[in-house]
């Protein structure tokens, strides 16, 4: 198994991502698009503190067989106006579900929590509507991670959070990856400070090569500074994962809920009852179904994506005026 081309959700066929931010905001959204036709999406919350819109439509036993667009974006319960945006959009293009002479786009969305970022949000009309129709009219297949789109505003426990993405070609010839906002309350690095929990899953650097914690044995997580600078409810860490082999919605839930394990071997903790921690989980069907020896291990997969994708995040994100937290690279001197 390699990296797609790309390394990115982007290289499952089928799949565009777009991003809008406002860096006076210090937030922002990711939107991702099935180009051709609804995709078969389920999704699974582990987090106690979910923020989510039309979620309840992608249980197996629901009637809507696929979405159009999926919506990640910051701003808590404001930021799920993003997709309306979105929604409004493809519906000029002539998307959505069918009902006789109607027409839905389904556009199931998550939020993060960034109000407490130092970014000005003193707004008066809800800006991201507006934010999620920019951020469908950029969508393309080569997108920024880091600081860009929902991971604008994101932090985790110890540095600025951000956008990752990361892909595998699996045996069988498909495709899955995973797409990935961290604005944990746990921390994406080891107790030192200086490596990452992902490190044993790292392909190549491409979160900087930096190798395993050599320090043995437990160690104890020193003090959030994300608690001591905005707040210890502030949090959620939100993602998706996707392949191009086809599933229905019921394998679908159980590729998003396997896929969970990414967060646990990344984040540390995880799944707390402040963080509204949520993965969907996408089929573009543009490939036959899993091969007999990758299907038990779809779900391995995708979470490898995910705990690649999330140490991206923290690897690609750069400084801002008036940031809370530092990045990373800035805190350890890399370029």
């Amino acid at each position: 198994m390699t990296p797609g081309p790309r390394n990115l959700i982007t290289d499952v066929p089928g799949l565009a991502v777009g991003n809008a931010e406002d860096a006076r905001l210090k937030s922002g959204t990711t939107v991702l698009l099935s180009e051709q036709g609804p995709m078969t999406t389920s999704c699974a919350v582990m987090g106690g503190a979910p923020g989510t819109r039309d979620t309840d439509l992608l249980e197996p036993d629901k009637t809507v067989p696929g979405v159009d667009a999926l919506v990640l974006s910051g701003g808590s319960a404001f930021g799920l106006a993003a997709a309306q945006g979105v929604m409004d959009m493809l519906a000029e293009q002539g998307r959505g579900f069918r009902i006789h002479a109607a027409r839905v786009p389904i556009v199931p969305a998550a939020i993060i929590f960034d109000l407490l970022n130092n970014g000005d949000k003193h707004w008066t009309d809800n800006p991201y509507p507006l934010l999620g129709a920019q951020a469908l009219a950029n969508v393309t297949r080569d997108f920024a991670i880091g600081t860009a789109g929902a991971g604008t505003g994101a932090t985790d426990a110890r540095h600025k959070g951000g956008l990752g993405s990361a892909s595998l070609v699996l045996q069988d010839g498909s495709t899955i990856g995973a797409l990935v906002v961290v604005n944990a309350l746990g921390r994406a690095t080891t107790p030192s400070g200086r490596h990452f929990w992902a490190a044993p899953f790292e392909i190549g650097d491409e979160f900087g090569g930096l190798g395993p914690d050599p320090q043995a044995n437990l160690q104890p997580l020193p003090p959030s500074r994300k608690a001591a600078a905005m707040a210890q409810h502030g949090n959620t860490t939100i993602g998706i994962v996707a392949t191009d082999a086809t599933l229905d919605k019921a394998a679908c839930k159980r590729l998003a809920t396997a896929a969970h394990d990414g967060f646990a071997r990344a984040l540390v903790p995880s799944h707390t009852p402040y963080d509204g921690d949520l993965i969907f989980a996408a089929s573009t069907a543009r490939h036959a179904p899993p091969a007999e020896e990758v299907m038990p291990m779809l779900g391995h997969y995708a979470a490898l994506c995910m705990t690649r994708a999330i140490a991206r995040a923290i690897w690609a994100a750069t400084p801002g005026s008036g940031d809370a937290l530092p990045t990373f690279r800035q805190e350890h001197g890399r370029p």
